[in-house]
């Protein structure tokens, strides 16, 4: 029952923007009933997996007429938890473009947009839910077509472009990686079922499948260095859109991962080790090149590489208990990495729709433009506080949880008498800490810039509060942050099915009995009415106050917006301490002498550096030394024939 309740969202979803091209341009119609189809799938996807979880697996096995591939779907409870977060966020997403991407003001590209956005949500669904890999990878072709065309749903400008044919690149290559993933998955299996290979198989089979497969997903999921898609997709997309590519869809390259870790009963320990190298480089260097970023947008696109590699270290702590036969370390690893899943959907669809109201508000991007914007979006405000404390892994918000757990087992290899153990858990622990103070100072910073302070232009002054639409989705994104965050003890029971399911048989106890997540709910209660108390305190001392300077006015007597912190300024010491990676362009202030000197200014651009100053110029250079081969395309028939004749002299002369 389950898993047809499942096939039911796909479906719902998939035809969720059809009626809309039976509408007319601009009416309402359309978006409306897509928007409720999409719920009405949310609806159905939610119950099949949760039945799916409280009831264990539920399978489907139908014929199918493409060779190899039978219409096979399998929810287990790996596979449930990505389906709840595909079929709650990409819903809430579709309610808010009705506010965000009006079909009125989008004539020209809105409806397309809906229908390749549930084509995009559908294509998920399905590959998480495939046990086959025929239908596995019609699924992924499923969404990564549509996700090219979702992002670049405004086609007419050249920006959009550009970076719509960068994804389709890293896309193509990825697919193709997984070509050979799956080739060496039959010939290791025998069929066309993507499960466990048998424990026979040669170590060249194995490692070759798992180098395919780490490729291929990690391309998808945005892991550096082959994350040169993602910043510019997800900055240039639709803000919902954005939303759903760094929530969502990121996510199912680790889908991939995690059911590639699965593959072997005892997967070499340099496997794991590998995945936990990644992850410590995604994360420290996303979160570094997040604090160098001026457009709001780009610096969440980075923030999500930085995730992604928090989640590999738990994926990667997991692969190490199965290498050397440490339960617990499967078990807190693999919890902390699919809980971190859950977390990141939610407070990344929200900053991401909190970073699209200020869009929707102020027609800029640009972090040096805004400022004082609490005043003017005080629910937005307060939405993107709520995501930006998550994101950092405070409490008593659930980032704080997932993070725990990753802690807590690399805690737990660190004191373990295994020199590969300890010597993991010393290196990765401190990287972890790194990573979330480093992802303090950036948000510190993209808060302060963009809702404190006072505006620095026009538009930020004359900025308005996003409509019901768009503030409902990210008051349930918000709440749900809270809730895993006061609760997490609901949650133990569906990640321990998890674990049971990415290892059978090696649960040594339940997550509730291995980590103090108790304790962790009744903290995080008495901080919520901390909180409230010193907010009440506050707010009254606020309206009884008189206050007649401008904020941050440090003494002067005629403050100006200029005088506030810019992006540049305040990540300059941070940009510079990883200035051997990032290798900004820095443009410093020239001061003069005189007793009237002119304005000066600071500014520093941090470009990516494997895309924007290696293989962007690599390409150009490599262009540029084969215009030679032009001179053989002369557009005479005769030409061709006189190359064909002599290859084929060329081919006998060196047969003989």
């Amino acid at each position: 029952m389950s898993a047809w309740l499942v096939v039911a969202g796909v479906c719902l979803a998939a035809v969720s923007g059809v009626p809309g091209l039976l509408c007319d341009r601009a009416s309402r119609g359309g978006e409306r009933l897509a928007a409720a189809l999409l719920l009405l799938a949310g609806i159905a996807g939610v119950a099949g997996s949760a039945l799916a979880i409280a009831n264990g697996p539920s399978t489907i096995d139908l014929p199918w007429q493409v060779p190899g591939g039978a219409f096979g779907i399998r929810i287990d409870a790996i596979a449930a938890m990505f389906l709840l977060s595909i079929f709650v966020i990409a819903p809430l997403n579709a309610v808010y473009g009705l506010g965000y991407w009006p079909q009125a003001e989008h004539p020209r590209d809105g409806r397309k947009l809906r229908l390749f956005y549930g084509l995009l949500v559908a294509g998920m669904a399905l590959l998480v839910a495939a046990s086959n890999t025929m239908l596995f990878l019609g699924g992924w072709e499923m969404m990564a077509l549509a996700a090219f065309l979702t992002l670049t749903a405004q086609d007419d400008q050249p920006e959009v472009r550009e970076v719509g044919y960068i994804y389709l690149v890293a896309t193509r290559l990825g697919t193709l990686c997984l070509f050979a993933f799956f080739a060496l998955l039959f010939v290791a299996r025998g069929d066309f079922t993507f499960a466990p290979v048998a424990a026979g198989t040669t170590p060249f089979i194995a490692n070759t499948i798992f180098l395919t497969g780490l490729v291929g997903f990690s391309l998808k999921a945005g892991v550096m260095p082959l994350h040169v898609w993602l910043p510019g997709a997800h900055a240039n997309a639709p803000s919902h859109v954005s939303a759903l590519l760094s929530g969502v869809l990121l996510k199912l390259g680790i889908y991939g991962l995690v059911r590639l870790g699965a593959l072997l009963p005892d997967p070499p320990a340099w496997w794991g080790v590998t995945v936990l190298a990644l992850g410590a480089i995604s994360g420290v260097l996303g979160v570094a090149f997040a604090i160098g970023q001026h457009d709001l947008k780009r610096l969440l696109a980075y923030h999500s590489v930085e995730n992604i590699g928090i989640i590999l270290l738990g994926l990667g702590l997991a692969l190490l208990g199965r290498s050397i036969g440490n339960p617990l370390l499967i078990v807190l690893g693999l919890s902390g990495a699919l809980l971190h899943v859950w977390n990141h959907g939610l407070f990344k669809a929200l900053l991401f729709l909190a970073a699209g109201s200020v869009l929707h508000a102020t027609g800029t991007r640009e972090i040096d433009q805004l400022g004082g914007l609490a005043r003017k979006l005080p629910l937005t405000a307060l939405g993107f506080l709520v995501g930006a404390v998550a994101i950092c892994g405070l409490p008593p918000l659930n980032g704080f949880v997932s993070e725990l757990l990753i802690y807590l087992g690399l805690f737990r290899a660190a004191a373990s008498h295994q020199a590969l153990l300890w010597l993991s858990g010393a290196l990765v622990a401190p990287a972890l800490s790194l990573i979330g103070a480093l992802a303090l100072a950036c948000f510190t910073k993209a808060y302060g810039a963009v809702f404190l302070g006072e505006a620095r232009t026009e538009r930020g002054a004359h900025a308005h509060e996003a409509g019901g639409r768009m503030l409902l989705p990210m008051a349930l994104l918000g709440l749900a942050c809270v809730v895993i965050g006061l609760f997490p003890p609901l949650l133990t029971p569906v990640l321990d099915s998890a674990v049971a399911a990415f290892a059978p048989g090696r649960l040594p106890a339940p997550l509730a009995d291995l980590a103090p997540l108790g304790y962790v709910s009744a903290v995080a209660a008495a901080l919520w009415l901390a909180l409230l108390a010193a907010g009440w305190l506050l707010l009254r001392r606020v309206r009884s106050a008189e206050i007649s300077v401008p904020t941050w006015d440090c003494g002067y007597a005629a403050p100006t917006a200029t005088m506030q912190y810019t992006s540049s300024s305040f990540a300059q010491s941070v940009v510079g301490l990883f200035a051997f990676a990032l290798r900004p362009d820095v443009h410093p202030p020239h001061l003069s002498t005189s007793p009237f000197p002119k304005p000066a200014s600071f500014e520093s651009h941090v470009a990516d550096v494997v895309l924007d100053k290696t293989i962007l110029p690599l390409g150009k250079r490599l262009g540029d030394g084969a215009t030679w081969l032009k001179g053989f395309q002369r557009g005479a028939s005769q030409t061709y024939v006189l190359f064909v004749l002599l290859t084929l002299l060329a081919l006998l002369l060196w047969r003989t």
